[in-house]
């Protein structure tokens, strides 16, 4: 086993070097490790509570008030989110852009952690947003998620934009919410150029992300998958490995 293993790493060690152009897509499961659920694995949050699934729809958000204040409350409590640290597979992928063999890093996660393990915004596309920031859903204001945690603080429960009193929402991508379509586009795009493209810590059932594998192999990329559970990509990728990525991903990169 360890013996295949070593083999699937150095080959798709040998890929990352050959590659001019590679593509990573990270998802949930590159932070698990860090101590924050993933979605669908046996553990995952809407495997436990299928019901918070339909929690999170921006539908419910902006419909239902007790929805908005009990999210704010989370916010300000932190708690995983806000105080877990980058794993060893985080800084694999940082130290991979050190390297100068990651073209672009999509990331499916709104924890920052890739952020903090060093990776730049300059080469990264957070997909489905982040909890950095928030942003008005009527004027479409952006601004460091502090703000609106001091008026939390302050005793207000669902703080109106201060611009035109619309409703304020981390700037993160809830289910029925179409994604920037600008990241969208450039991931695309990066897709359709790589020579390979890495999907790691993801189940490859969220769409349109989830075709960001079939764009790079339509136009002749490699693919490497890296995760847990199974994908519906498995069967057409060039490598598939299943060990924990805090473990394998370091081990990739250093023989890069």
């Amino acid at each position: 086993m360890e013996i295949a293993l070593e083999t699937t790493i150095q080959q798709v060690a040998g890929w990352l070097r050959d590659s001019r152009s590679t593509v990573v897509l990270t998802g949930a499961g590159i932070s698990t490790e860090s101590g924050i659920p993933d979605f669908r694995g046996p553990n995952g949050l809407w495997t436990k509570n299928p019901g918070a699934e339909k929690a999170a729809t921006l539908q419910t958000y902006l419909a239902d008030r007790e929805v908005r204040v009990r999210a704010w409350r989370s916010r300000v409590e932190g708690g995983l989110w806000t105080e877990a640290e980058p794993n060893a597979g985080h800084h694999a992928l940082a130290e991979l852009e050190r390297k100068g063999k990651l073209d672009l890093l999509i990331t499916q996660n709104i924890d920052s952690l890739h952020l903090k393990a060093g990776s730049s915004m300059e080469r990264m596309v957070e997909i489905h947003g982040n909890l950095r920031e928030y942003v008005c859903m009527g004027c479409g204001e952006r601004g460091p998620i502090e703000r609106v945690l001091e008026r939390v603080r302050a005793g207000e429960e669902d703080p109106p934009c201060r611009r035109c009193g619309g409703i304020l929402k981390s700037a993160t991508i809830s289910f029925g919410q179409n994604l920037v379509a600008e990241d969208y586009a450039r991931s695309e795009r990066a897709a359709s150029r790589c020579e390979l493209f890495m999907a790691i810590g993801t189940s490859l059932t969220v769409y349109p992300v989830a075709y960001l594998p079939e764009v790079a192999l339509r136009n002749g990329a490699r693919l490497v998958i890296i995760n847990a559970q199974e994908t519906p990509y498995d069967e057409l990728a060039h490598a598939v490995i299943r060990e924990p990525i805090g473990q394998v991903l370091p081990r990739i990169v250093a023989a890069v």
